[in-house]
């Protein structure tokens, strides 16, 4: 049995900050403890309190000066686009077409998806990320290549072979039978092994024809807690483009919709563009967005509006996410920055307490886990960031002066990146350390 203890400052979101007063959704500990056995939180409290309720040898690992936060849930992330991050110019459709179709057809070799696959998870882990929703490509292998990479830190992981049979070169289109084949195959092959979990991945209505469509909608009424994941209204190009190759449908959102594939268990990336009525329809299904806002800004495809999308009336659940390889950035840190700025383009201040609970609680909401990651808590696993809030100059300059944890946390979202991640956890094991 493996047991100890992690002691430092914790903070975690346990209710949603956009609809409850902070006091009553965070949890914070200016000298706490949280208490380790077997990969799941035994129990979390003031460290003078818990520390007499441990066993004497279980060994406490103290981090002073240090934040621990759940891990990061990156809940809309590309693996195979790493290699073209800050690709230069062009829109989502031309961006696509320049960029993305030539280095996923590079994943047909599995010796390169492996290389990929393995820097890739440990970069999210770098970043303090231990949970994400990873896009493949058309290539089966692909997605094993990323569970296997993960598997190897037993990591919390959500992917699914890229179902795309249409408009895109050849060397990456598969068929709507193949595409159901495959998934069905990678389904009985990894879905629940370990912490691996299948997301059924149409990449979007552009690229998929309505037999491919129909068979993903088949896939999951035939696979009862599989999820879906996919991209809408991300550029207002793509949006025409859809209304031309689904005239009969009444907008973008009808088209997954007719299909079956909106649902409680799905998850949009962007939705930047929806109309009042498909926002409703969407909190009528319960699915869910995932909000990219580094890779909106630097493709240039709009301005997500979070109070529109999280409004009262009729709330829909979102997710952060960093959209590697449009996004430029594996830290959330500096995705919760971009999130910021572009709410404030919207005339929004989003707060800290908002912020991280975005990119924790918020994004394990929107994919379906927050039954096990999203916050430090008894009985979850202990996926943990360790956030060194003075990793430079400057931001220890800027923590001198923060009057209160709200506002040294909304200065490390500001102005750190991924130096600022001491430490990463996964399941209980120290799976990256800065220092060292």
């Amino acid at each position: 049995m493996s047991e100890f203890a992690l002691r430092g400052a914790i903070y975690s979101l346990i209710g949603d900050p956009f609809f409850e007063a902070p006091a009553d959704c965070v949890v914070y500990e200016a000298d706490g403890l949280i208490w380790i056995r077997d990969g799941r939180i035994e129990a979390v409290g003031d460290y003078g309190a818990l520390r007499q309720q441990m066993p004497d040898e279980v060994s406490i690992h103290h981090y002073p000066d240090s934040i621990l936060l759940p891990g990061f849930i990156d809940a809309h992330i590309h693996y195979p686009q790493v290699e073209i991050i800050g690709a230069y110019g062009t829109q989502l459709l031309e961006w696509l077409n320049k960029y993305t179709f030539p280095a996923e057809a590079r994943f047909n070799d599995p010796a390169h998806a492996q290389r990929i696959a393995e820097f890739f998870i440990a970069e999210l882990q770098r970043n303090g990320t231990t949970a994400a929703s990873v896009f493949c490509t058309s290539a089966p292998g692909s997605v094993d290549a990323i569970f296997e990479a993960a598997q190897k830190d037993n990591m919390l992981l959500l992917a699914g072979v890229m179902m795309m049979d249409s408009h895109a070169p050849a060397n990456i289109l598969d068929t709507a039978q193949s595409s159901y084949d495959a998934s069905k195959t990678l389904i009985e092959r990894w879905h629940k092994r370990g912490r691996c979990l299948y997301t059924v991945t149409p990449r979007f209505a552009l690229t998929s024809s309505p037999q491919q469509l129909e068979l993903a909608g088949a896939l999951m009424r035939e696979h009862a807690d599989v999820r879906l994941q996919s991209h809408i209204s991300e550029n207002r190009a793509e949006v025409a483009r859809a209304a031309e190759l689904y005239p009969q449908r009444a907008n973008y959102t009808d088209i997954y919709d007719h299909y079956g594939l909106l649902d409680e268990r799905a998850i949009y990336g962007h939705a930047i563009h929806l109309s009042e009525g498909e926002l409703r329809r969407f909190h009528e299904t319960g699915a869910k967005i995932a909000h990219c806002p580094t890779s909106n800004f630097f493709i240039g495809s709009g301005l997500f509006d979070i109070a529109r999308t999280r409004h009262a009336a009729r709330p829909v659940t979102v997710g952060l996410g960093t959209d590697v390889g449009g996004g430029t950035s594996f830290s959330m840190l500096q995705t919760m920055s971009e999130a910021y700025k572009m709410a404030q383009l919207r005339g929004i201040s989003v707060t800290a307490a908002q912020s991280y609970y975005l990119a924790t609680l918020g994004s394990a909401q929107a994919l379906g886990i927050d039954d096990r990651v999203g916050k430090l808590q008894p009985g979850y696993a202990a996926d943990i960031a360790v956030l060194d809030p003075r990793a430079t100059p400057l931001l220890a300059l800027r923590a001198d002066v923060a009057e209160s944890i709200d506002e040294l946390l909304f200065a490390l979202m500001i102005c750190a990146d991924d130096r600022a991640v001491k430490a990463t956890y996964v399941a209980g094991e120290l799976v990256h350390d800065r220092d060292n």
